[in-house]
Formats: structure tokens, sequence, C-alpha cells
């Protein structure tokens, strides 16, 4: 029988879920960049009412400044809100629709 070994790869690239709806991408950042060189802090916005849906992406230059993140801001309170951080998971290739 085959042992397989599963290693959890990470990323630097952090998916915060359950923001305040009045959260901007410049307050997403400010709040980040105390762990490290945030590249990029994105919030999903709804396309209909362009309000933000209440999560977003923060990337960091480093796997490591995007551990010390999690680590620090993981079920901590942000304007009023109890937020959860974890390693954003990869997209799927996009599928090639058939002729």
């Amino acid at each position: 029988m085959a042992c397989v070994l599963w290693r959890r790869s990470f990323s630097s690239q952090l998916f915060v879920t359950r923001l305040s709806y009045y959260t901007t991408n410049e307050e997403l950042r400010k709040a980040f960049s105390k762990f490290g060189n945030v590249t990029e802090a994105r919030l999903v916005m709804d396309q209909r009412t362009q309000r933000p849906k209440g999560f977003g992406f923060v990337t960091f230059e480093s796997e490591m400044e995007a551990q010390r993140a999690l680590k620090a801001m993981d079920g901590r309170i942000h304007n009023g809100r109890l937020i959860f951080v974890e390693f954003a998971k990869p997209m799927p290739p996009e599928e090639e629709a058939p002729p």
C-alpha cells in the first residue's frame, strides 16, 4: 500500500471574510500593511450595486508576511466586525469551451 503525503502549499495571498460593507480598499491595505509589504488589497464588489460584498483579498510580497498577517488578524475585530482570514485557494484553470 502506497503512502501519500499531502503538503499544503501556502501562498502570499489571503482571503478575508466578514468585512464591514463600509470598508474600503485603502482601509484594508492599511490594516494589513502592519505585517509586511502589501502588493494588492482588493474588495470584491457587487456588480449591480457597486458596493463591497464583505470579503476581499490581500496579497503580500512574501509568504512569511502573509503567515504573520493571518496569525495576527484572523478572528479579530476590524471596523466593528469579527473578520476571518485564511490563505486564498488557487482558482482552477478555466476549461476551454467546446467548438
